[in-house]
């Protein structure tokens, strides 16, 4: 039947949409291939067992995220060896038997053994808007799994971490994908790419405002707290960590909301699609669980960015070094008691609490006319650059700040602002 050619064009050239290398770019059969040694037709897709000839086809399915394995079945579906894609989509189902794109596959798959069929999710009466989500859910997965970042180039958000920080998670949320690295203190702390996992962000995307606006924020978070499974809604999957939402930027932008978490899936789900949340990161929760193992409470940095910036080891040791040489003129000022040098790195919107910059500056002359001498040192800095609109970076650091007549120790935050091409502390305080 020469329609059989085409079977699967509704699985992969729709799925595809134009986004994923190779599928949908021929036709279905290969005449110069294994089904041209075989009596069917060359227009036949073969259900055989296996098709590429004994031992040559591997079906081990790797437990590691699903999208290496998604990626072999749709290559089987454009080669036109279904048989060989129905054989790893029900491996893929016998490690995940609640996945619902898996078996959205495998229903088309049996479908096409008895019918051509011209669309993803062909079964009659499959709900569109749930067909809808599993094909943003193939789509997304297969292109991250086929689009890696380059091998030598980091998240520009990443420019120190403080030594006690061993990991840190990226968050892109146009691409559905969490990246965690590695503070690589061996190599002056460069980050070091761990692992990245699929990723569920708000229903309407990104941004968040207000509460209940079911998007998800952008900018430089920490991990709160630690909340086991069994003090949660089935909802919550394996567990969550809260973060610090809406933080000190997003108040001075007059953004609310709360209860923004990193969390896992319900039990009876796999995985939920690209925008399903309420504004929480939601992960699988086997992806959950591997990286829980390396979260910290009250230290890991959690940066969530619409799109993901990405430098080259060298432009990102340049802007490191400018943002390093520019906190230790902050701080070398301060201790020489020039005062009016010293306040020339705050920014004229400057706030702490209620207070405004020209307070503020009136309280530094006043205070440091009563100074004989100031040191300042700085510890355990670290160092991110929102990945917002606007050019922010968020510095925290241990101070320890001595005089002649006072003595204290505080772990401290700024957020520094880039204006008329210098940057300018807008806020600090307690972190």
């Amino acid at each position: 039947m020469p329609g059989r050619r085409f079977i699967f064009r509704g699985l992969a050239v729709l799925l595809a949409a134009g986004t994923l290398i190779g599928l949908g770019t021929r036709q279905y059969g290969n005449p110069a291939g294994d089904d041209a040694r075989r009596p069917a037709s060359a227009s036949s897709p073969s259900f055989a067992e296996t098709e590429d000839g004994p031992g040559s086809f591997a079906l081990t399915v790797s437990d590691s995220p699903p999208e290496e394995t998604l990626a072999r079945i749709f290559n089987e579906i454009e080669a036109n060896r279904l048989g060989n894609a129905l054989q790893l989509t029900e491996a893929l189902l016998r490690q995940h038997p609640n996945y619902r794109l898996a078996h959205l596959i495998r229903g088309d798959l049996l479908l096409a053994r008895r019918q051509p069929i011209d669309t993803f999710g062909a079964l009659s009466g499959a709900p569109l808007d749930k067909v809808a989500d599993l094909r943003a859910e193939a789509i997304t997965r297969l292109k991250a799994y086929r689009e890696k970042p380059p091998a030598d180039f980091v998240p520009r958000y990443l420019l120190q971490m403080q030594p006690d920080q061993r990991f840190a998670i990226v968050v892109d949320t146009q691409r559905s994908r969490l990246y965690l690295y590695e503070n690589d203190r061996k190599n002056g702390g460069r980050p070091r790419f761990v692992a990245d996992y699929y990723v569920t962000q708000g229903k309407l995307g990104a941004e968040k405002s207000y509460e209940g606006d079911k998007k998800t924020p952008i900018g430089v978070y920490h991990v709160t707290a630690n909340l086991p499974k069994q003090s949660l809604a089935d909802l919550y999957g394996s567990g969550a960590y809260p973060i610090n939402y809406p933080n000190e930027w997003d108040k001075h932008q007059g953004r609310g909301g709360s209860g923004i978490w990193l969390h896992g899936t319900p039990s009876n789900t796999f995985a939920r699609p690209p925008k399903a949340s309420d504004g929480c990161v939601v992960l699988t929760n086997q992806d959950l669980d591997a990286v829980a193992k390396n979260l910290q409470v009250g230290l890991t940095p959690v940066i969530i960015s619409n799109s993901v910036e990405w430098l080259s080891l060298d432009d990102w040791a340049k802007e490191r070094e400018t943002l390093n040489k520019t906190i230790e003129a902050w701080r070398a000022d301060w201790e020489s008691r020039d005062t009016e040098r010293y306040l020339k790195h705050y920014s004229s919107q400057f706030k702490a609490g209620s207070q405004s910059f020209e307070q503020f500056a009136a309280q530094k002359r006043q205070v440091n006319a009563g100074k004989e001498w100031i040191k300042v040192k700085v510890d355990n800095l670290s160092v991110f650059r929102n990945p917002g609109k606007e050019e922010v970076v968020v510095v925290t650091f241990d101070q320890d700040y001595r005089s002649n007549n006072l003595d204290d120790r505080m772990k401290k935050r700024q957020y520094w602002v880039r204006e008329d091409n210098q940057w300018k502390i807008i806020y600090e305080g307690s972190a």
